[in-house]
């Protein structure tokens, strides 16, 4: 009896290690695989992919690994500017950048902030929005810098700018 049993534990192991393998590889089951962002710079990649499991969360389905989008980590010699969004021309690229002075010195917060605005632009195609609530917070993940308010995105406002940030995906 104890050989049957070893021998259905044993056919059992086999099985469930079968399915177990297979589920890892499926496209459903991806997340558990390292998700990879051609041409863009390995250090973003955990930005790019929380901007996809945000939209996700908010019931939008973003495949960034599927754009066009080149992220790097580099300098940039224009004062006071930690990201920048470029698309268009023949390549048919859209380009985001990070200061890299800003992201040695920047906190992983602050660093998702920069990487989420800079894909509101290049992704989501939303524009600057300086306005502010009345305690002179940006209304938008999306400012310019260029107003009279200051940031506010905290673990706190998180949720609040992010909801912000995707809502026009839901449309009129």
């Amino acid at each position: 009896m104890k050989a049957v049993e070893s021998i259905v534990i044993f056919v059992f192991l086999v099985f469930f290690g079968a399915c177990l393998e297979e589920d890892l590889e499926s496209p459903a089951n991806e997340s558990v695989r390292e998700r990879v962002f051609p041409g863009v710079d390995p250090a973003l990649w955990p930005h790019f992919r929380a901007f996809e499991d945000a939209a996700l969360a908010r019931g939008y389905r973003v495949d960034l690994a599927a754009t066009n989008i080149v992220g790097t980590i580099e300098e940039i010699h224009e004062q006071n500017i930690a990201g920048s969004c470029s698309y268009g021309g023949r390549s048919n690229t859209k380009d985001v950048v990070v200061d890299k002075s800003f992201w040695d010195r920047a906190n992983n917060l602050y660093r998702e902030y920069i990487v989420f605005h800079e894909l509101g632009h290049c992704y989501l195609f939303r524009d600057h929005l300086d306005a502010c609530f009345a305690n002179r917070t940006y209304v938008s993940l999306m400012r310019s810098g260029n107003g009279n308010c200051r940031d506010n995105y905290s673990f706190q406002t998180r949720d609040y700018y992010l909801d912000e940030l995707f809502e026009p995906l839901s449309g009129p």
